[in-house]
C-alpha cells in the first residue's frame, strides 16, 4: 500500500507500476552457442523470477493489505481470491487452495437455488472509525407578502439569511460515538418589531452515544479487522502452495525433457547403427557374401529407425517447449528456435525412500500449508459465533448531550418603542456571541437511554444457528482435509516404491540386452551370426534402453509428487520463500 504524509495523499489516487515482461536476465546466462543449457536448480529459479502464476500471485499480497486498512476504517472486508492456478501448460497440475473470503454477509457464491449468502462477519453494524468533517453554508433573500401587517408590521416581509454549519462525528472499536456540531446564522429583515436586526444566533452542542448491549466492546466491532488480517496470513500460506505447485511443475516439465532429450539420443544411435549395418551389407552384396534380401531387411530397419528418430525429436520439440514456456513471461522470438539441453540426467538420492508411511504423515501435517489454512478458517467461523451472538441482543445505547448557545445583534433602527419593546441586553456583536455559546452563560445538558427490542428476532437468530452449522461444516472440511493428506501420502509412497521397482527392473532388462547384444556382434564378428541377428540384438537393446530411460523418469517425477505432498519441496530444492515473493532468486540452490 503507497503512503504519504501528504495531507492531499487521502483524496488523491495511487496506481501500481506498470508490468515488466522482460525476462529475467537469468535466462539469457544460460545460453550458449545458440543452445539453452539448464540444470534443474536453474530452470525452478529461472521460473520463479519469470513464471506469470507466480506473478500473478504477487498481486494478492498488496490486495490483502487493503484489504486490513479497509476494515480499519470500519468496512468489512473484500476478500482475497487466494487460490492455487496452473495455467502454464504441461507438468504437474493442480487447482486448489484455501482462499481468505470476504468477512460479511454480502459475500455471496453462485448456489443450485441461486445466490448463497454466507454468515462469515455477520453481526451488528460496525460503525466508521474514520473521523467525517462536514461543512454546509449558504446565503438567503426571501421576499414574502404579509396579508396582515399585524404579524411584522410591514405588508412585505424581507429577510437575508446567512447559516454555516460544522459537524465532526467519529466512532471507536468500542462502540462509541463522538458527534460535534456547532451552527451559526445571521438574519436580517425589514420589520420594526424586532428589538434586534440583523440577530446573530450560534449553538454549539457534543454528543456521545455508547451501546451497551447489541454492539457493545472490540470483539464485536473489530471482527472485520480480524477476518482482513486472517486472510492476508492465509494469502501468504496460499503463496507457498502456489510456489511449492509451480516448482512441482517444472521439475515434472525438467524430467519429462530429459526423457525426451535421451529418447532422442537412443534413437540416434539405433539409426546410426542400422546405416552402419546397412553400408556393410552393401558391401557384402557387392562380393555376392550375402542374399539381397538381407539389405532389403537392413534398409526397412533403417526406415523403421528414422521415423522413430523422427517420432523422439517431435517429442523433444514439444518438451522444449513446454520448458521454455514456463521460464518465460511472454513469447521471446529470440529463443523459439533454440534447443534446450538439460545438464543434470539424474536425481538426486531419495531422502524419503527409507521414510516410513507414519514418519512421512507426521512430517505432512507439519509442513502442509493447507493444514494450517484450514486450521485458520475453522478459526476464523469459530469467532464468527461469538461475534454473531452480539446481533441477538436488544439494543440499548446510553447517550449524553451537551450544548451552548448565544444571540446577539445590534439595535433594530426600525424598531417602533410604541408597538413593541426595543430594549434588549444582549450584547451586539459577533465576538460576544461566540463568547457566549462556549462560556457556560446558556448551557444544555441531556442524559439518556434509548431500548430497542425485536420482539421475535427471527432474522438474528437464523443467522446465528447458521453461523453455527457453517462451524460444523467447517470441522468436517478440517478433517477432510487430513484424512486427503493420508491418503495423499500413502498414494504417493506406494507410487514411489513401484516406479523405483520398475527402475530396477528396467535396468536388470537393459542390462541383459546389451549383455546379449554384446554377445550377438561377437558372434556376428566370428561368424556365428547374420547382421540380421544384430538388428534384432540391437533393436532390443534400445527398446530396454528406452523403458529405462521412461522409468527413471517416473521416478524423478514420484520423487517430486512425494516432496509436494509431504510439504517439502521448497526446503528440498532450496527455494525460499522470500525470493519467490519478491520475483528474484538471492539465495543459491
Amino acid at each position: 500500500m503507497p503512503h504519504s504524509h501528504n495531507p492531499l495523499f487521502p483524496y488523491m489516487p495511487s496506481t501500481a507500476p506498470e508490468l515488466d515482461l522482460r525476462n529475467s536476465p537469468r535466462l539469457e546466462n544460460l545460453i550458449r552457442d545458440g543452445k539453452i543449457y539448464i540444470s534443474l536448480h536453474d530452470a525452478i529459479a529461472v521460473a520463479i523470477e519469470n513464471n506469470l502464476d507466480l506473478a500473478y500471485f504477487r498481486y494478492n499480497f498488496p490486495i490483502a493489505q487493503t484489504d486490513i486498512q479497509r476494515t480499519k476504517a470500519g468496512s468489512p472486508a473484500n476478500g482475497v481470491n487466494a487460490v492455487v492456478t496452473q495455467s502454464t501448460q504441461g507438468g504437474f497440475s493442480q487447482s486448489s487452495g484455501g482462499g481468505g473470503g470476504g468477512s460479511s454477509g454480502s459475500s455471496a457464491a453462485a448456489g443450485n437455488g441461486g445466490i448463497v449468502q454466507s454468515t462469515l462477519g455477520a453481526g451488528t453494524i460496525v460503525p466508521s472509525f474514520d473521523p467525517y468533517l462536514t461543512f454546509r453554508g449558504f446565503v438567503d433573500h426571501n421576499t414574502q407578502e404579509e396579508p396582515n401587517t399585524a404579524q411584522v408590521g410591514t405588508p412585505t416581509f424581507k429577510t437575508n439569511t446567512i447559516e454555516v454549519l460544522s459537524n465532526y462525528s467519529q466512532s471507536f472499536p468500542i462502540g462509541t460515538n463522538v458527534d460535534v456540531s456547532y451552527i451559526g446564522q445571521r438574519v436580517a429583515n425589514n420589520s420594526p418589531y424586532f428589538a434586534i436586526n440583523p440577530e446573530l444566533f450560534s449553538n454549539f452542542q457534543v454528543q456521545i452515544s455508547q451501546p451497551f448491549l447489541a454492539g457493545f466492546g472490540l470483539a464485536t466491532n473489530e471482527r472485520f479487522i480480524r477476518i482482513a488480517k486472517r486472510n492476508a496470513q492465509i494469502t501468504d500460506l496460499v503463496f507457498t502452495q502456489q510456489v511449492i505447485a509451480t516448482v512441482t511443475q517444472v521439475e515434472n516439465i525438467y524430467w519429462d525433457l530429459v526423457n525426451a532429450y535421451e529418447a532422442e539420443q537412443i534413437n540416434e544411435r539405433s539409426l546410426g547403427f542400422a546405416n552402419k549395418t546397412l553400408s556393410d551389407d552393401q558391401k557384402q552384396l557387392e562380393l555376392n557374401a550375402i542374399p539381397a534380401m538381407q539389405v532389403m531387411t537392413d534398409q526397412s530397419v533403417v526406415a523403421t529407425a528414422e521415423g522413430n528418430l523422427t517420432v523422439a525429436r517431435a517429442s523433444l520439440r514439444l518438451n522444449e517447449l513446454l520448458m521454455k514456456n514456463i521460464l518465460t513471461k511472454v513469447d521471446d522470438p529470440t529463443i523459439d528456435e533454440m534447443p534446450v539441453i538439460p545438464l543434470d540426467l539424474h536425481g538426486d538420492p531419495d531422502p524419503n525412500a527409507d521414510k516410513t508411511i507414519d514418519a512421512l504423515i507426521t512430517e505432512a501435517e507439519k509442513k502442509r500449508p493447507e493444514v494450517a489454512i484450514y486450521q485458520m478458517q475453522a478459526e476464523v467461523q469459530k469467532q464468527s459465533l461469538k461475534d454473531i451472538n452480539s446481533e441477538l441482543l436488544p439494543t440499548l445505547n446510553l447517550y449524553g448531550l451537551y450544548a451552548g448557545s448565544g444571540t446577539a445583534g445590534p439595535k433594530n433602527p426600525l424598531c417602533n418603542p410604541q408597538q413593541t419593546d426595543c430594549q434588549t441586553n444582549l450584547p451586539r456583536d459577533f465576538p460576544s456571541m461566540f463568547e457566549n455559546t462556549f462560556n457556560y452563560s446558556s448551557p444544555e445538558y441531556q442524559v439518556g437511554v434509548t431500548l430497542s427490542i425485536n420482539l421475535r428476532n427471527r432474522q438474528a437468530k437464523a443467522d446465528q444457528f447458521r453461523a453455527v452449522l457453517a462451524y460444523r461444516q467447517s470441522q468436517i472440511s478440517l478433517e477432510q482435509q487430513k484424512k486427503n493428506i493420508l491418503f495423499d501420502v500413502r498414494n504417493s509412497k506406494f507410487a514411489l516404491e513401484q516406479a523405483q521397482a520398475h527402475v530396477e527392473a528396467a535396468q536388470k532388462a537393459n542390462d541383459l540386452a546389451q549383455r546379449t547384444f554384446d554377445i550377438t556382434k561377437q558372434e556376428q564378428d566370428l561368424g556365428a551370426k547374420s547382421s540380421a541377428d544384430t538388428l534384432l540384438a540391437e533393436n532390443a537393446l534400445a527398446v530396454a534402453e528406452s523403458a529405462l530411460d521412461t522409468a527413471r523418469s517416473l521416478y524423478e517425477k514420484a520423487k517430486v509428487d512425494i516432496d509436494r505432498v509431504i510439504g517439502a519441496t521448497l526446503e528440498r530444492t532450496g527455494v525460499a520463500i522470500d525470493d519467490a515473493k519478491s520475483g528474484v532468486v538471492t539465495h543459491a540452490p
